[in-house]
């Protein structure tokens, strides 16, 4: 394969990826479905024509890292906090914690039945199939009303982080004591300290940065704090969230050292242009991602019964627990909000983190695969659905 014969490749993908933007935007498809269903697409002409090609699995988790970072930094950046939002956050939190613990403990049971495993090994590989998306929730629901909106992107990201600090804790701790609660919490707390710090050093330098090059440093200062916080298993997605909420809301900060220490004049036009520049890196990060995991799987695995049953009762038992939990607690955001549980980049992401000696046979990649898609199919019907819905209702 040529060099240039690559270029035209990448260069497809993205004006793809534009185009199911587009019909995405119309229709409340997911852009991120007819990813998918490309990089199959290409996976069948590839093994038609016997080519031969890179492992595309050494890349894959690298890569849906960035793209985490990526959206839920562009999707904190939307968000503008006044004590009028008090009632969204701790009602998108409690519906974070409460589902994401519900789902786990249901799920676990459901792949307890499928493998006679024992729990613990039942429970950390229930834990991916439980968080949901917030790389393929943000964006989906760009078109939303901006109360679902703000809801759906705090649950999400609140979701991710929840996931990743339960994963972490799970995986470290095979035998829970109160010690392991107890480091459970210094960790936090740590991760807490290190996002304030990290927040405030960031504006500052971004203030006396005067290069021309600067967001894409920035950007990788916080990719490279993430890096080094997971490695020591610090749920370091909260100081993703942290800074793109600190950097929209800097300038409420009536302290007058604040201001003159940390804001300055071109604060606003730097922050359209980072939201702009991490927008656009998350697109070109999330079509690559995608389109490889859709490649790298091998659908002829979908043939077996047995996997499309219990993916099918993993996919109800989840929106069973969502439609219950937001009509009891949540009234004013049922529809089309509990729809929008889509498992994805972050479900992957845990997935191939998970040790060798931790994984079980049955819940394969396929497995996984299938609540992936079906999710994303579950969620564009019920968007599509509920976009008619309120048509109608305003003919009426």
């Amino acid at each position: 394969m040529t060099t240039y014969t690559v270029l035209i490749i990448l260069s497809g993908l993205v004006i793809f990826s534009y185009l199911f933007d587009l019909v995405a935007s119309k229709t409340k498809l997911p852009s991120v479905l007819l990813l998918l269903l490309l990089g199959i697409g290409l996976r069948l002409l590839v093994d038609n024509l016997n080519l031969h090609t890179f492992n595309f699995l050494r890349i894959l988790p690298a890569l849906g890292t960035v793209g985490l970072i990526l959206i839920v930094f562009e999707g904190s950046l939307e968000l503008k906090y006044d004590k009028a939002k008090n009632k969204v956050i701790k009602g998108a939190f409690s519906a974070a914690i409460l589902i994401l613990l519900l789902t786990v403990s249901v799920i676990t049971f459901i792949i307890y039945q499928i493998t006679g495993k024992e729990l613990y090994l039942c429970f950390v590989n229930a834990i991916p199939f439980s968080v949901i998306s917030s790389a393929i929730a943000i964006p989906s629901v760009a078109g939303l009303q901006k109360s679902s909106k703000e809801f759906i992107i705090y649950e999400s990201s609140f979701s991710d982080i929840l996931g990743i600090i339960l994963f972490n804790f799970a995986v470290s701790n095979p035998h829970v004591s109160a010690s392991s609660f107890a480091s459970l919490g210094l960790t936090t707390l740590l991760i807490l300290i290190v996002s304030v710090i990290s927040c405030i050093f960031l504006l500052y330098i971004m203030g006396k940065i005067s290069h021309h090059i600067k967001f894409f440093l920035i950007i990788s200062i916080l990719i490279l704090v993430y890096a080094i916080g997971q490695s020591y298993h610090l749920s370091s997605l909260i100081l993703i969230l942290s800074f793109g909420l600190f950097l929209n809301n800097a300038d409420t900060i009536k302290y007058a050292w604040f201001r003159t220490i940390f804001l300055y004049k071109n604060l606003s036009n730097d922050l359209t242009q980072l939201h702009q520049l991490s927008a656009e890196s998350a697109f070109i990060i999330r079509t690559f991602f995608f389109v490889i995991f859709g490649f790298t799987m091998n659908i002829y695995e979908l043939n077996n019964q047995n996997l499309l049953i219990n993916g099918f009762l993993i996919l109800l038992s989840i929106y069973i627990i969502r439609f219950a939990y937001l009509l009891i607690f949540k009234r004013q955001h049922v529809l089309p909000e509990a729809f929008v549980t889509p498992r994805g980049l972050i479900s992957i992401l845990l997935y191939y983190n998970l040790p060798e000696h931790l994984k079980l046979p049955e819940i394969s990649t396929a497995f996984l695969f299938m609540v992936v898609l079906g999710s994303s199919l579950v969620m564009s019907i019920g968007l599509m659905t509920s976009k008619k819905g309120k048509s109608t209702a305003v003919s009426a």
